[in-house]
C-alpha cells in the first residue's frame, strides 16, 4: 500500500496534465452549451414568423413567411461580410469607429483547424462559434423590423434595407458597448441587448412604420380598424417558441456554462416574461374591458424584453416588478401608436423599443452592481436610439425616394401573395 507522501507526490507530478485537462473539458462545456445557445437563437426566427404570420391577415401570409425566411440568411452573410468586424474590431482606444481588417482576413480564409479555434475568448468557447452566435443576434434586429411594416411594404426595399441596417448599422452601434467602445468605456450595461438589439430593432421598425405609412382601411373617421389576424393559434405557438428561444438569448449571453450564473438568468428570465404577461392581461382587461390574447402574448414578449438588459444583475424580487411594468406599458404604448395613426401590425414598436428602452433604463434603478448608474443608462439609450432611428429613416427616406417602399394599392387589397410570391398560404382544395 502507497504511503500518503507517495500518493501526494503521483498527483504532483500530474498536476500539469491534469490543470490542462480541466482546461479542455471547461472549453468543451462552455463551447456546447453556446452552440446550443446559439441554436435556440436560431428558433426564434420561427418564432417570429408564427408571430407575425398570426398577427397578419391571410392575403399575405407566403409574403411575411418569405420575408421571415430570408432575414435570418440576409443576417448571417451580410454579418459574416463586415458585421463581425465591425462589432468587434478591438478597440485600443475606446471610441466611435475602427474596423479589424485583419480579423476578417483570418475569418475567410484561415483555415479550419488554426489557431483561431482554441484559446479564444480566455479559453472559453471558440471563435466559430462566437461568430454564430452574435450572427444570429444580428439577424433578429431585422426581423424585428419586418413584423412592423407588413403587409404593404415592398419585398426589393425591405431586403435591401435589411442588408444595409445589419451590415453596418447594428454592428456599429453594437461595437460601441459590447466592442469595448465609448459606451462601454462610460459604464453604459446592456447585458443581452434590451438596447443594443431590441430597441435597435424598434427605433428601425419605427422609422419604417412612419414612412410607409398605415395600411389602407387601417384608420378611418379617426377611428381603428382592427384586421382580424390569419391564424391565433399560430401567433401563441410563435410566442411559445420566442419564449424558449429566450433561454439561448440570454442564457447564452452569459458566454460560459457557469451553472450558477447560467440557471439565475434563465430564472430571472422567466419571472419576467410570466410577470409580462400578467402586466399585458390586466392592462388590456381595463382598457379594452376584454379578456385580450394578443395583449397576453405581446405582454409575455415585453417581459422578455424588459428583463434582458439586466438578466445577470437583477433579483427576482426585481425581475417581477420590470417585467409587470414592461407588460403595462405594451398596452399603453400600442394604444398611443393608434392615436398617432402608425400602423404596427404586430406591435413590434411597443414590444422591442418601448420596453427595450424600459428594460436597459430599469439597470440603473435595479442592479445588484453598484457601478451600473442610471445616467449612463440614459446616455446609451438616447445614443443608441439616435444612431439607429435616424439611420434607419435615412435608408428608408433614400428608398422611397429612389424604388418606392410600397406596394400598389391594388396589390395591398388584393393581398401580397398572389401577386408577389403566385401562391397563397391557405389553399383549401376539393376533389370534384
Amino acid at each position: 500500500m502507497m504511503s500518503f507522501a507517495t500518493l501526494l507526490a503521483q498527483d504532483l507530478a500530474a498536476t500539469p496534465d491534469l490543470a490542462l485537462e480541466i482546461s479542455q473539458n471547461l472549453l468543451t462545456t462552455n463551447n456546447v452549451w453556446m452552440m446550443l445557445s446559439t441554436a435556440l437563437v436560431f428558433i426564434m426566427h420561427l418564432g417570429f414568423a408564427g408571430v407575425e404570420t398570426g398577427f397578419g391577415q391571410a392575403k399575405n401570409t407566403v409574403n411575411i413567411m418569405f420575408k421571415n425566411t430570408i432575414t435570418p440568411i440576409i443576417g448571417i452573410v451580410s454579418y459574416a461580410l463586415v458585421g463581425f468586424y465591425l462589432m468587434y474590431p478591438g478597440f485600443e482606444v475606446p471610441g466611435w469607429f475602427s474596423f479589424d481588417s485583419a480579423g476578417w482576413n483570418m475569418f475567410w480564409f484561415s483555415p479550419i483547424d488554426a489557431d483561431v479555434t482554441s484559446g479564444y475568448a480566455d479559453g472559453g468557447y471558440t471563435y466559430w462559434t462566437d461568430f454564430l452566435f452574435q450572427a444570429m443576434f444580428a439577424a433578429t434586429a431585422a426581423t424585428i423590423v419586418s413584423g412592423a411594416i407588413a403587409e404593404r411594404v415592398k419585398i426589393s426595399a425591405y431586403l435591401i434595407f435589411t442588408l444595409l441596417f445589419v451590415g453596418l448599422v447594428y454592428p456599429l452601434i453594437g461595437s460601441w458597448k459590447w466592442g469595448g467602445g465609448v459606451l462601454d468605456d462610460m459604464g453604459f450595461y446592456d447585458f443581452a441587448g434590451s438596447t443594443l438589439v431590441h430597441s435597435v430593432g424598434g427605433w428601425g421598425a419605427l422609422a419604417g412604420v412612419i414612412l410607409v405609412g398605415p395600411r389602407i382601411g387601417k384608420y378611418v373617421n379617426g377611428k381603428t380598424v382592427e384586421k382580424p389576424g390569419a391564424s391565433v393559434p399560430l401567433a401563441v405557438i410563435g410566442v411559445f417558441l420566442l419564449w424558449l428561444g429566450w433561454f439561448g438569448f440570454n442564457g447564452g449571453s452569459v458566454l460560459s456554462a457557469n451553472p450558477a450564473l447560467v440557471s439565475s438568468v434563465l430564472v430571472i428570465t422567466s419571472l419576467g416574461a410570466c410577470a409580462g404577461g400578467l402586466g399585458g392581461f390586466f392592462t388590456a382587461y381595463f382598457t379594452f374591458k376584454r379578456l385580450d390574447l394578443g395583449m397576453l402574448l405581446n405582454g409575455i414578449l415585453a417581459g422578455l424584453v424588459g428583463i434582458t438588459a439586466g438578466a445577470d444583475v437583477f433579483t427576482p424580487a426585481a425581475a417581477l416588478l420590470i417585467g409587470f411594468v414592461a407588460g403595462i406599458l405594451v398596452v399603453l404604448s400600442a394604444v398611443f401608436l393608434d392615436k398617432l395613426r402608425l400602423d404596427d401590425v404586430v406591435g413590434a414598436v411597443s414590444v422591442h423599443l418601448t420596453c427595450g428602452v424600459w428594460g436597459t433604463i430599469a439597470v440603473g434603478i435595479f442592479s445588484s452592481n453598484p457601478d451600473h448608474s442610471f445616467l449612463a443608462q440614459l446616455i446609451g439609450v438616447a445614443v443608441c436610439g439616435a444612431m439607429a432611428f435616424g439611420s434607419a429613416f435615412l435608408i428608408f427616406y433614400i428608398l422611397k425616394v429612389t424604388i418606392g417602399i410600397r406596394v400598389s394599392e391594388e396589390h395591398e387589397k388584393s393581398g401580397l401573395d398572389s401577386h408577389e410570391h403566385g401562391i397563397r398560404g391557405y389553399t383549401i382544395v376539393y376533389d370534384e
